[in-house]
């Protein structure tokens, strides 16, 4: 028995939930199909996405289809929610990207599909809603090998039930491989040899099988479930040692912590003892609770092995992507929301209650990146788009009982330096000590804050850096031009001190935190902003109009790929002047144009100054930092400027 993670893409309204609806009843896991037009779709369970009509949560189900093991993650389909898909295809085996044979490829299709090849899991298509007015599979099917592969290949008809690969497909096969090319040519190789050859081109993603049908009318979908089963395959070992990764955390209705795992290798029992990665220390958990969900069905199990899907009670701090047992490393997400909000709640609300349940949601949804802005006293949240937030405050509604709103998203900004200075910070009130003196350094783009050190242990011990570090860690840093978050820094340790009887814990952090700001103070600061990579196609005589637009939202363009009658421009834009620019494209193209925007990390900031003026951030007032160093004289602390402290500094 083998068992396989099926994940389900599309942009929103292919059809991908009625798709699942079929392939569960046709595996006899439902006995009447569902559908989001009538609420009772089986995989969008929750309230919000029956109202709705969308799928915002990743929710399983669980099939058996001849005598193997299915595991169907329908992933959300709108763009704010990405980051929720994105978690999901770290496991999967194979994915399914619904395309709709009226619509076609779609701005959202792009986005999944460059996803899917990043973490290059083996793909098939299903061009749906053929019975629609003006659907067109061929046309469809030409569109998938122009805008996302040319590798792109019909098995319609030309793979038998049974397995025999038919000739058109093996050509298809041999013009991709010099071995199959010259069996082709020779007539050589048996249906288990051309059937074996198709799941190896399709496993290393080399060739992607497509077949159509329409969901809505069950035509199509009981051949393509039939051709899936014979293709694809799954070698996981129950005899190796456990390892896993965690896709999604949840909480169930007593607020208890389900971590979702995929067994990766060797098997999971209750009271198993895990380990893994919590910040810089691991930890050491034991399993309380093994349960398998199909659906909002949940059932207790002993035991998981090697390619099930599970949610293990009993982690209090495990993250979503991070490894377990023999996989010690943790994935990095590339959707991120490049906007903030904050929560506004009403008075009679305790705000820590409120700080609590929004915790909460960010172990569900790292991305969100929920802080407590002491200085301002909010709560603030990143997120993807308006439609992410209305959903945020259903669900704090439904499950925590709160009436919350939010204020207006705003662009998420970030700073940086341009070149290279040294940053010294020195803390030493009565009976406390730390010293500490840094290099900082401009990093590429895209790159955070990385941490070095150069100092010699004899000098100060291995202890007294790894403290540096992790208090360099422990939060974001607010830069001086708007007091948004520090990036693209490297942090080099050059020397520290410590007193043998005075030194605490907290005093590096106050030591390294007046370094690095008293640094900043030194810099040249730059303001960055996020940018999209954008894709739109128009009509050709609506690519002028679209190149203007690009020119006065500050961004930038390549030469247009043209045909007779269409036009495809790529490019750079800043989010704040092109998050709303679908909808103007849609109203002057009539909703025949199409975009594509995904993150394309940050740059220089079109309009700093006036960004700088809005914030009106004041650097002296933020409490959370100072420039400035301690020193003690006669018994005493004295505060020493900035423009002062390093001429002071003992290490000099």
């Amino acid at each position: 028995m083998m068992r396989k993670t099926i994940g389900l893409f599309a942009h929103v309204d292919a059809g991908k939930t009625t798709f699942a609806e079929q392939l569960l009843y046709h595996t006899n896991s439902i006995r009447a199909r569902g559908r989001v037009d009538h609420k009772d779709a089986y995989l969008d369970s929750h309230e919000i996405e029956r109202a709705r009509g969308i799928t915002v949560f990743a929710d399983q189900a669980v099939l058996a289809y001849k005598g193997d093991t299915y595991y169907l993650i329908d992933t959300p389909g709108h763009v704010d929610f990405s980051p929720e898909m994105e978690r999901a295809v770290l496991v999967m085996d194979y994915a399914i990207v619904i395309v709709s044979a009226a619509e076609g490829v779609q701005g959202h299709t792009e986005t999944v599909w460059q996803l899917l090849r990043k973490h290059r899991v083996p793909t098939f298509f299903f061009i749906n809603k053929t019975d629609r007015v003006g659907a067109d599979a061929e046309g469809v099917l030409a569109e998938i090998r122009m805008h996302l592969t040319p590798d792109a290949v019909s098995i319609g008809g030309s793979l038998a039930a049974e397995g025999t690969v038919g000739e058109p497909l093996r050509e298809r096969l041999a013009e991709r491989d010099e071995a199959l090319l010259e069996a082709f040519l020779e007539g050589r190789g048996d249906p288990t040899y051309w059937l074996e050859a198709l799941r190896t081109l399709i496993r290393e993603g080399r060739l992607f099988p497509c077949a159509s049908g329409s969901a809505l009318q069950d035509t199509g979908v009981a051949e393509f479930l039939a051709q899936l089963h014979l293709l694809t395959t799954a070698d996981y070992d129950e005899a190796a040692p456990f390892g896993g990764r965690v896709y999604k955390i949840r909480h169930d209705a007593n607020d208890v912590r389900l971590t979702f795992v995929k067994v990766l290798s060797g098997t999971l029992q209750v009271r198993d003892e895990l380990s893994y990665a919590c910040g810089d220390i691991r930890c050491t958990e034991k399993v309380t609770r093994l349960t398998t969900f199909n659906g909002s069905r949940s059932q207790a199990v002993d035991r998981a092995a090697a390619g099930d899907l599970i949610a293990v009670t009993g982690l209090s701090a495990a993250e979503t992507g991070l490894g377990l047992g023999v996989y010690s490393d943790k994935q990095a997400y590339e959707m991120v929301p490049t906007l903030q909000s904050k929560v506004i709640y009403p008075a009679s609300l305790n705000v820590k209650d409120v700080l609590r349940a929004f915790q909460m949601l960010n172990a569900e949804d790292p991305s969100l990146n929920v802080v407590w802005e002491e200085s301002l006293q909010e709560i603030r949240l990143h997120v993807m788009g308006l439609i992410q937030l209305e959903v945020l405050e259903q669900v704090a509604k439904e499950r925590f009982g709160m009436d919350v709103s939010f204020g207006p998203p705003e662009i998420l900004y970030k700073e940086t330096i341009r070149a290279a200075v040294k940053g010294y910070g020195h803390f030493e009130p009565l009976r406390h000590y730390a010293e500490v003196h840094l290099l900082l350094e401009p990093g590429e783009r895209g790159s955070g804050i990385a941490f070095a050190s150069v100092c010699h242990p004899n000098e100060f011990s291995t202890g007294n850096q790894n403290l540096v570090r992790a208090h360099l860690y422990e939060r974001e840093h607010h830069g001086l031009l708007t007091g948004m978050p520090v990036t693209d820094l490297k942090i080099t340790l050059l020397r520290g001190a410590a007193h043998n009887e005075h030194t605490h814990g907290g005093d590096f952090r106050e030591a390294a935190f007046r370094a690095l700001r008293q640094g900043l103070e030194k810099a040249e600061n730059a303001l960055l902003e996020p940018f999209y990579d954008f894709k739109i196609k128009v009509g050709i005589d609506e690519m002028g109009r679209v190149l203007s637009d690009i020119q006065r939202a500050s961004g930038q363009f390549e030469p247009p790929h043209t045909t007779d009658t269409h036009a495809i421009v790529t490019g750079r834009a800043p989010v704040a002047t092109f998050m709303n620019y679908a909808t103007e494209l849609a109203a002057f193209t009539h909703g025949r144009g199409s975009i594509r925007c995904v993150f394309g990390g940050y740059g220089d900031c079109h309009n700093a100054q006036e960004v700088i003026d809005r914030k009106g951030y004041r650097k002296d007032a933020d409490p959370l930092y100072t420039s400035s160093s301690i020193f003690c004289a006669k018994g005493s602390g004295y505060t020493v400027p900035w423009q002062e402290a390093e001429a002071k500094m003992h290490l000099l």
